[in-house]
């Protein structure tokens, strides 16, 4: 996971203040390793792998027995569950599918369990990010919602998707709540000094 130091965690946290001192939205941002484990993926692959094992002796000299031919499965099982186990060779084995799934899921999870359908005037936001997906996204509740189209939202977050995949997590924060600010000061401007919600990135 990108490593930020107290002193970045403190500037966005800072940037978030200023921004909801000039809006009513309430400003929540997460930063996850990864969305799902994927625990039965490096078992499923070495199960696949083992049990082709026999076709590929098809294609050699060698072939064995009984015993043997179910030692040699044994063996590469376990030994390309452990390799398979490696995060960095891991998450590349989980279908793109399962990938956007899993955080699609948990980013809505997030939106819930910080209490963001709960704010005084329905106006939390959630900017959500898993860097094991390279997945962004901004969630919002209805007293933003039917203010702002989706496709203003996707714009934003198409670039954080850039800015994830080279591992500048910090700048594309930044970026982005920059570009969320231009937005709602302008559909939910600041009625009110309120605080509701964490303003510091929550990682998790």
């Amino acid at each position: 996971m990108a490593f930020l130091t107290e002193q970045q965690l403190n500037q966005l946290a800072e940037t978030v203040r200023a921004v909801e001192k000039v809006t009513d939205a309430e400003l929540v941002t997460v930063l996850a390793r990864a969305s799902d484990n994927y625990g039965f993926i490096p078992t499923l692959w070495a199960a696949i792998l083992a049990l082709l094992t026999p076709a590929v002796l098809l294609m050699t000299p060698f072939w064995l027995h009984g015993i043997e031919l179910f030692l040699l499965q044994s063996a590469v099982f376990v030994a390309l569950a452990l390799i398979f186990r490696l995060p960095f060779i891991r998450y590349r084995l989980v279908p793109g599918r399962i990938r956007k799934s899993r955080a699609f899921m948990m980013a809505r999870r997030m939106f819930l369990d910080q209490g963001l359908h709960h704010t005084k005037k329905d106006t939390g936001i959630l900017i959500f990010v898993s860097e094991a997906e390279h997945y962004v996204e901004i969630l919002v509740d209805r007293g933003i919602s039917q203010h702002v189209d989706d496709s203003e939202w996707q714009k934003i977050i198409d670039q954080f998707v850039v800015k994830v995949k080279a591992g500048a997590v910090l700048e594309g924060f930044e970026e982005c709540i920059a570009s969320v600010a231009d937005i709602v000061r302008d559909v939910v401007p600041a009625t009110e000094e309120k605080n509701e919600l964490p303003d510091r990135l929550i990682v998790i």
